[in-house]
């Protein structure tokens, strides 16, 4: 590709691998999900280095620098030098703690649950599942 010319957003967006598909990446813009300087961007949106953009994928949420355009998608190890992740470290720890949270599981053959073990599991839940 030449020098000159221009890159569009959902396509950096697919390229350096933050989207599986250039449409997804593109329906992300459409939705608000992108975001330059804190302002909804377009699709077609023109990339330059130094770029700051915030990202929102489902709970994930990343804040990502325009280090170096790519123009075609590439393999993971490359694609991860062409930006610079500056999501706050905190944002990332809340991210990885839901994956990480303790889940209810009853040890096989043990029967069904009594009425007590019910109880006890709904005032563990908090009620999460009531109607």
């Amino acid at each position: 590709m030449s020098g000159n010319e221009k890159l569009r957003i959902d396509k950096y967006l697919w390229a350096i691998r933050l989207f599986k598909t250039r449409s997804l990446a593109t329906e992300a813009c459409k939705a608000g999900r992108i975001k330059l300087n804190g302002q909804n961007i377009k699709p077609s949106v023109v990339v330059k280095v130094g770029d700051v953009y915030q990202v929102s994928k489902g709970i994930e949420k990343k804040v990502i620098e325009v280090v170096e355009l790519l123009y075609n998608r590439v393999e993971s190890k490359i694609a991860v030098t062409k930006y610079k992740d500056l999501t706050p470290v905190e944002e990332t720890h809340a991210f990885k703690s839901v994956f990480h949270a303790p889940s209810l599981k009853r040890d096989r053959g043990t029967g069904r649950p009594t009425k007590k073990d019910r109880r006890e599991t709904d005032e563990l839940l908090g009620g999460m599942f009531e109607d």
